[in-house]
């Protein structure tokens, strides 16, 4: 990752796609980044026209909104997440579409939305729907990998002037379901979450004055409620191989869960 690299966004014609491309670059002028890489990846030499004149028009048209960037396509040839990951070496963010649907053999489909979100070198964002307003949502674990996620949280959020909501999910795995806990073991679980919260959070208030912030930790499963906590979220922020206290919070499989099933922008912070 380089702090100072492009956006990179993959595009394949589809209309996901160009929600992606937009979101990037709206996100790149947000951010103070001086490049915008679009880029469009055939397997196929003999799709590179088609590569062309099916990404090409998104790209002038925001390349007009906004003159202030350097917004370039190049069409490369490989498999997308590969392509995609070796692009993130020098990138500061990459960002992708949930589920192409275009007809090139490079379709950015869901499974190579997860494949780059798990294996890229710089952040990555997977847009699906996304909202102008709304908070900024954080999953977070008690691991040292939250730290990261938070750290882009919060710049997004300052970025955004919005609140963020950290949410910490813990689940109830010492009893069977048939042998339900009392309600002042229920509360102790969900204050013991709640003050990991606010561990975590503590000193980050310092950094950022401007945003505030909202603290929920909720029973349940992590991707059904993270993916509830983001249901009008401007984006969601979780990390990667997490592995703390409230374990399987932020582990890969729960990241892609969330990519699944969440509505918003999915920030995967490693």
């Amino acid at each position: 990752m380089t702090a100072n690299g492009p956006v990179v966004v993959g595009v394949d014609g589809s209309e996901r796609s160009w929600w992606a491309a937009a979101w990037a670059t709206g996100e790149a002028d947000l951010r103070g980044a001086k490049r915008v890489r679009a880029v469009a990846v055939t397997e196929d030499p003999l799709h590179d026209d088609e590569a062309w004149e099916s990404t090409g028009p998104v790209v002038d048209q925001l390349a007009v909104r906004y003159p202030n960037l350097d917004i370039s396509l190049d069409v490369v040839h490989g498999h997308p997440a590969d392509v995609l990951c070796h692009l993130s070496t020098d990138a500061q963010l990459v960002v992708v579409g949930s589920r192409g649907r275009s007809t090139l053999s490079a379709t950015l489909l869901g499974s190579v939305s997860a494949q780059v979100a798990t294996h890229a070198h710089c952040p990555v964002v997977v847009v699906k729907d996304h909202h102008d307003s709304g908070p900024v949502v954080v999953g977070l674990d008690n691991s040292p990998y939250s730290r990261s996620a938070l750290e882009f949280a919060y710049a997004a959020a300052s970025r955004y002037d919005s609140e963020l909501v950290a949410v910490q999910v813990w689940a109830d795995v010492e009893y069977a379901p048939v042998v339900p806990r009392m309600e002042d073991e229920l509360i102790d679980l969900r204050d013991e979450a709640l003050r990991g919260l606010a561990e975590q959070l503590a000193g980050w208030a310092e950094s950022y004055p401007n945003v505030a912030v909202r603290n929920v930790a909720q029973r349940g499963h992590p991707v059904a409620e993270l993916a509830a906590a983001a249901d009008e979220a401007r984006l969601l922020v979780v990390g990667h191989r997490g592995r703390g206290g409230f374990t399987g919070l932020l582990l890969g499989s729960v990241a892609a869960g969330v990519l699944h099933h969440a509505r918003s922008p999915v920030a995967v912070v490693r």
